[in-house]
């Protein structure tokens, strides 16, 4: 049997996933859990990062979507446990295996929780106030 997933969105897909459970051989693993952020949102916030990398500089310089991603990311979580809240997945900075400089390792949008995701926005938003970013994401 391949991994399958399921979004329990109505009784009928919450009976077929029993089905499923029951019939499944032992030894498998089931695994429920909170739903991660939607295409939606993670479409906001790379546009959001998109703006923010044509708009801002750090450091003296532009940088790449992706670097703002994993900058704003780690202000994001620092942010959140500043206020008490962090989130399920906290990241920790390490020495690189050479020893020559720092890695970032356990934040991934990817992981993020719908909530954790409407915060994320909602600090981008607030974050590219403070710099004066002009938004090109229309709210609905």
């Amino acid at each position: 049997m391949n991994k399958q997933t399921f979004r329990l969105i109505s009784p009928d897909v919450r009976a077929y996933c029993c089905d499923k459970i029951l019939d499944a051989p032992v030894g498998y693993v089931v695994e429920i859990k909170e739903p991660t952020r939607s295409v939606e949102q993670n479409a906001h916030f790379h546009a959001m990062f998109s703006d923010i990398a044509k708009q801002c500089e750090f450091m003296g310089q532009k940088w790449p979507a992706e670097d703002w991603k994993r900058l704003l990311a780690d202000a994001f979580v620092r942010a959140m446990r500043e206020l008490g809240t962090p989130l399920k997945q906290d990241g920790r900075i390490v020495p690189a295996l050479n020893g020559d400089g720092f890695v970032q390792l356990g934040i991934q949008t990817r992981r993020l929780s719908k909530e954790e995701a409407r915060n994320f926005v909602e600090f981008l938003k607030a974050w590219g106030a403070e710099q004066g970013v002009k938004w090109s994401w229309r709210e609905e």
